[in-house]
């Protein structure tokens, strides 16, 4: 009776684990939208700002959800550290963005960024990890260049860094969740997502 209750638990416990991982954009979201609120200013803090900034950007929530579906048949390793691989080409990429140097066309490659992760999550491509977290980085780094370039002026560079950073960790999150979820009925699902999602970054290019 003990291990059962224990394994109920432990189930439970997960299930909640999940579900939270997976609203955790829209609890986001609905946090950004607060903050934004014409009674709330971005330059006083930055952190809103940083928050809304992924989230409002549909390229870049694209981009974030598609590497954290991707990442979901990639090894352990890679797949456990997408978010934080995620985040880290974000700040290297705001990074080079507040230290002035320049990205040679950074909008096209944050619209390439989003077909090539729709073409690897349709294709169900598979990468050695070191490669997959390259590939991740480089994704991001163009993101995180185009929002170290919006910062509002006169922001907190530490609190827009902050909102930022937790908002790609949450989306990153949620899309693994949502991977994980997908696989479990038909990877059919999973392939049929990342065509759109490539389809998505086909038309940001092309516009």
């Amino acid at each position: 009776m003990t291990f059962r209750s224990t394994a109920f638990s432990t189930a439970s416990s997960k299930r909640a684990v999940s579900a939270a991982l997976a609203a955790a954009p829209l609890l986001l979201l609905v946090a950004g939208a607060a903050l934004a609120h014409p009674g709330h200013h971005h330059h006083e803090g930055g952190f809103a700002a940083g928050l809304a900034h992924p989230l409002l950007g549909l390229d870049h929530l694209l981009a974030m959800f598609a590497v954290g579906l991707w990442s979901l048949r990639q090894s352990r390793a890679l797949s456990l550290g997408a978010p934080l691989l995620a985040a880290a080409g974000m700040l290297l990429g705001a990074g080079l963005a507040w230290g002035g140097v320049a990205l040679p066309g950074v909008e096209f490659g944050i619209a390439m960024s989003v077909l090539l992760a729709g073409v690897l999550i349709a294709a169900l491509v598979s990468v050695p990890t070191v490669v997959g977290a390259g590939v991740i980085v480089l994704f991001m780094l163009f993101h995180g260049h185009a929002h170290g370039s919006e910062m509002p002026h006169g922001a907190s560079q530490l609190a827009y860094l902050a909102g930022f950073t937790l908002a790609t960790l949450a989306i990153t999150f949620a899309g693994r969740q949502g991977g994980g979820w997908l696989m479990a009925r038909h990877s059919r699902l999973l392939r049929g997502l990342g065509v759109a999602i490539a389809a998505a970054g086909a038309f940001f290019a092309l516009g």
